[in-house]
């Protein structure tokens, strides 16, 4: 399906770019510099948010409370702040 219309992104173009190797893909601006574009109207953030954390599954929860491969350098640091702010930071 669709999910962004103004670059003809589908859900199997933003699953290719989280699972196409190299560092791990948490947020919609680096799905776009993965895939070579740029966000235009961000109506589909949520959506492309909601397909990458499927993709990634419990790790996508973990990886920015402490995951030891999530390359953030707070990652181990408890006291980095609420999840809503270390996953703006990933």
């Amino acid at each position: 399906m669709i999910v962004c219309s103004c670059n003809v992104l589908s859900d199997h173009d933003v699953r290719n770019a989280v699972n196409g190797g190299g560092s791990v893909t948490r947020n919609a601006k680096q799905v776009y510099g993965c895939l070579g574009c740029s966000a235009e109207c961000g109506r589909c953030a949520r959506t492309i948010k909601a397909i990458i954390d499927e993709a990634l599954g419990p790790c996508a929860k973990a990886c920015c409370s402490g995951c030891p491969h999530s390359g953030h350098p707070h990652a181990a640091n408890e006291d980095a702040g609420p999840a809503e702010f270390a996953l703006a930071a990933c």
